[in-house]
């Protein structure tokens, strides 16, 4: 095969999975690791690729997911309730797999110094969780995308088949009528595990992010047990999410500054068990 063949072939790849290890890119094109290795390294030079340890990543996915400072401003007071609402749902003692994201930050903000089992895939709130001596933590390794400090990939996947958890709460690039959308490939593969790992599964999403297109398509409306979202939700996407079967908390951005669990009862809001 010739080399720009290869090389082309090699993009389709990368470009279709949004990441690709060493070995899978061996074993596809049947030819040697030196000369992956090397093909790589070319198009990484060239700009079209992001070489990582192990394999490579498809820089369209690197530049479409925006750094975890950029975002931690954006819709932060309705952040900071959903959160505290998404946190309430959680009963002690139970196992939460926690995605990356500002949102499910402050999810986990609000579990500090509870009895949980706390499974995540983000060194930031594997950060915050360390410390916390009521909090059992357990940290997903993987290829960790650098501004966000969120593991995803393979073996972000691979380590969590054997995982089950009560809950999942995961954060969202945009939703709309077809479904969640995330604007990472890799990361919507490491999510769909995530689903499969959990009970039940909740997305944590500020009102901004309905009616937004992101990248990459990772569920439909229906695959979704209960959004947490603050009062700016549009009418039409609650009608949307009544229909799919989806649960919906509305949460009053003047629990922004209680407790968690003590606000969302206040709220009027109960426990929905999965």
């Amino acid at each position: 095969m010739l080399a720009e063949t290869r090389r082309r072939r090699l993009l389709e790849l990368i470009n279709g999975r949004g990441f690709a290890t060493l070995e899978e890119l061996v074993r596809a094109l049947g030819v040697s690791e030196s000369t992956v290795r090397r093909d790589l390294e070319a198009l990484d030079a060239a700009g079209s690729v992001k070489r990582t340890h192990g394999g490579a990543v498809c820089p369209g996915d690197v530049r479409a997911m925006p750094a975890l400072d950029d975002r931690a401003t954006t819709a932060a007071a309705e952040k900071q309730a959903i959160g505290r609402c998404a946190a309430a749902l959680v009963a002690d003692s139970e196992t939460v797999l926690l995605d990356g994201g500002t949102t499910t930050l402050e999810v986990a903000r609000a579990l500090v110094g509870r009895p949980l089992q706390v499974v995540t895939n983000s060194l930031p709130i594997a950060q915050l969780l360390a410390a916390s001596g009521q909090t059992d933590l357990i940290l997903i390794g993987g290829y960790v995308y650098p501004r966000t400090g969120v593991a995803m990939g393979p073996l972000a996947v691979a380590t969590m088949q054997g995982i089950r958890v009560h809950r999942v709460i995961m954060g969202a690039g945009g939703i709309v009528k077809e479904g969640i959308y995330n604007s990472n490939s890799l990361l919507v593969e490491t999510e769909r595990q995530m689903m499969t790992c959990a009970q039940q599964v909740i997305v944590a999403a500020d009102s901004s992010k309905f009616g937004r297109l992101a990248l990459s398509w990772l569920c439909g409306l229906d695959a979704i047990d209960l959004v947490v979202v603050d009062p700016g939700l549009p009418d039409e996407y609650g009608d949307l999410l009544s229909v799919a079967g989806v649960e919906v908390r509305i949460t009053p951005l003047e629990s922004a500054g209680g407790n968690g669990r003590g606000e969302a009862a206040r709220a009027g809001a109960t426990r929905a068990e999965p």
